[in-house]
């Protein structure tokens, strides 16, 4: 006979009474959609993947709909060292000529994109990879002609996305998109596809997941809410700098599209989008506008 040790029953107590005070969350977001950026060093680890996946998996069972959007520079950079494609950078930013956009396609919508779609399926989903070029998702134009094949979102289809999720299905999109003109393919940052998508289905959470714990104030310290007009009175002072600039504004940028809160959280937490999404506490720094 298997017996129960008091530890055990402590254990499993202690999980019941999460799942329990969880219930007001998951009847807070069902039916909700929420698009999430995945990226970072996670997206390199196994380990990683399977947890996120695994996290995607279970808000999608719980009723949720979930739309991933990915990213890949480390898996591009690989590559183009790979083939001996030189890059050239303005003000820090590579450009993009035209070899270099197709290897960027090829590892987006190819290795990165159906890494994750399988991650997700051997997790007991069911997710379909695409990226901005199908069914015109993303449509872009040249954001800066000195960098080439980079592009600004100007047009967004996003019926396939509510096709795909209305189905059952998670949409995994890599972040590359058509241009105006015939054949013509443009490289598109992670995080700006992500707040695109987000405003064009007025989700209700867009969650950006990074290599930070969130967004941060002067001492150092995160700050787990945020408000827009704080926010640029934070990039103004320079307390918001670097690489979290382009993050705080895509969140802006979500926000004036309707999405109802964005969340800055760190990707290598366990379990970052199920802390953040059912528990109280939540993750990171979260940006929405006063409530009253």
């Amino acid at each position: 006979m298997k017996k129960r040790t008091p530890d055990m029953n402590r254990d499993w107590i202690v999980t019941a009474r999460t799942l329990s005070e969880a219930l007001p969350y998951l009847q807070r977001y069902s039916g909700a959609v929420v698009v999430v950026k995945f990226g970072g060093n996670a997206m390199g680890d196994a380990d990683a993947m399977a947890a996120f996946a695994r996290d995607i998996v279970l808000m999608k069972q719980v009723g949720m709909n979930p739309v991933v959007v990915h990213g890949g520079g480390p898996m591009i950079n690989e590559m183009l060292d790979k083939l001996g494609i030189k890059s050239e950078f303005v003000r820090g930013k590579r450009v993009t000529d035209q070899r270099t956009v197709e290897v960027v396609e090829m590892v987006l919508t190819g290795l990165v994109n159906k890494r994750i779609v399988q991650a997700i399926m051997d997790e007991g989903g069911r997710a379909v990879g695409l990226s901005g070029k199908d069914d015109d998702l993303m449509v872009a134009e040249v954001d800066d002609p000195e960098l080439g094949f980079v592009g600004r979102p100007v047009e967004m289809n996003v019926q396939v996305l509510r096709d795909l999720y209305s189905a059952g299905i998670i949409p995994v999109v890599a972040p590359v998109a058509t241009g105006m003109d015939m054949l013509e393919t443009f490289n598109v940052n992670g995080d700006t596809a992500a707040g695109a998508i987000a405003g064009a289905l007025k989700a209700d959470r867009l969650l950006l997941l990074t290599d930070v714990a969130g967004v941060k104030d002067a001492s150092g310290e995160v700050i787990t809410q945020i408000t827009p007009d704080q926010v640029h009175a934070m990039i103004a002072d320079g307390t918001i700098a670097g690489g979290m600039i382009p993050k705080t504004e895509t969140a802006l940028y979500a926000l004036e599209k309707g999405v109802r809160a964005v969340v800055i959280l760190d990707g290598r937490l366990p379990n970052a989008c199920l802390l953040e999404l059912f528990t109280e506490h939540g993750a990171g720094s979260i940006i929405r506008e006063p409530r009253d």
